[in-house]
C-alpha cells in the first residue's frame, strides 16, 4: 500500500493547557507539528478533496478542540487530538482515512523561554476504536472523555433534527463539519462554531439527503439528564470562526 505524508508544521494558537491555578484561566501559546500518513494517489488523479484531507479544515478542528477542552496536560491534549484524527471519517465527513500520524505539541513560553517543553506521539489508525450510540436524530461517536470535557461527533441523518434543547450544567461548544446543516433555522457553513451559554435553546436540522456531522465539546462530559428538550423558539447566538 502506498504511504504518503501530509505535514502541517508550526501551527500556533493560544489555549488553556496546564494544571497550576494560574494556567487554568489564562490561555498560553501552543505550537503543533503534525505528519499524517495516507494514500493520496486517488486525490492526485481525481483532484478531489474528498479523497484526501483538507488541511485548512483540519487546522480549524485542531484549534477548536485545543481552545474548547482546557486540557490539564499537553500529554492529554496530544492523545486526544490523535484519537480524533485517527478515527474513521464520520458519516457526514468526506475525507480519506488517516493511516498513521506523528504529532508534536509544545508550550513555547512555559519555561520562560529558557527551554521549550513538548510531547511527541506516533500512533496507527488501529489504535482508535470509537463507541457509537444510536440517537433519534442519528448517531453519536464518543471520541474521548477527560475529567473536564467530552469530545463527540454528532451525526445527523438526512431529514432529521436535533430537537430544541438547553443545558443547565454543561458548557457546550460545537463546530459544524458538513455543508447543508441548519442551525437555529438558518444555514450554517462548515467551520462555524457556536458556544452555547447555559439555558440557551438551540437546535440543528438536516434538510439534505446526506449525513451531516457536528464536532461537539461538552464541559463537563456529557450528562444525559442535562439534555433538556424545551418548547418555544431558538435564541440567537453570534457564531464564530476559530481559525484563521
Amino acid at each position: 500500500m502506498a504511504r504518503d505524508t501530509i505535514a502541517i508544521r508550526g501551527l500556533r494558537l493560544d489555549a488553556v493547557v496546564g494544571v497550576y491555578p494560574n494556567e487554568r484561566d489564562t490561555p498560553q501559546p501552543l505550537a503543533l507539528d503534525l505528519e499524517i500518513a495516507l494514500d493520496t494517489e486517488q486525490a492526485a488523479v481525481r483532484e478531489r478533496l474528498s479523497r484526501t484531507v483538507d488541511y485548512h479544515a483540519l487546522c480549524q478542528q485542531i484549534v477548536f478542540l485545543l481552545q474548547s477542552c482546557k486540557f490539564r496536560l499537553i500529554e492529554t491534549a496530544a492523545h486526544t487530538l490523535a484519537r480524533y484524527l485517527l478515527a474513521p471519517p464520520a458519516a457526514g465527513e468526506r475525507r480519506a482515512q488517516i493511516e498513521s500520524l506523528r504529532l508534536r505539541l509544545s508550550k513555547p513560553e512555559a519555561l520562560d523561554g529558557v527551554a521549550v517543553p513538548s510531547v511527541e506521539i506516533e500512533r496507527p489508525m488501529g489504535w482508535v476504536t470509537l463507541i457509537a450510540e444510536e440517537k433519534p436524530f442519528g448517531t453519536v461517536d464518543v471520541v474521548h472523555e477527560t475529567q473536564d470535557a467530552g469530545i463527540y461527533r454528532l451525526n445527523v441523518a438526512p431529514g432529521r433534527e436535533i430537537p430544541l434543547h438547553v443545558h443547565r450544567r454543561m458548557q457546550e461548544s460545537e463546530m459544524v463539519l458538513g455543508d447543508g446543516l441548519l442551525c437555529q433555522g438558518a444555514p450554517c457553513p462548515p467551520g462555524t462554531v457556536h458556544r452555547w451559554p447555559l439555558d440557551t435553546p438551540h437546535t440543528y436540522a438536516n434538510p439534505t439527503d446526506q449525513w451531516q456531522t457536528i464536532l461537539c465539546v461538552d464541559s463537563p462530559p456529557f450528562m444525559e439528564d442535562d439534555e433538556i428538550v424545551v418548547t418555544g423558539g431558538p435564541v440567537g447566538v453570534e457564531p464564530e470562526l476559530v481559525w484563521p
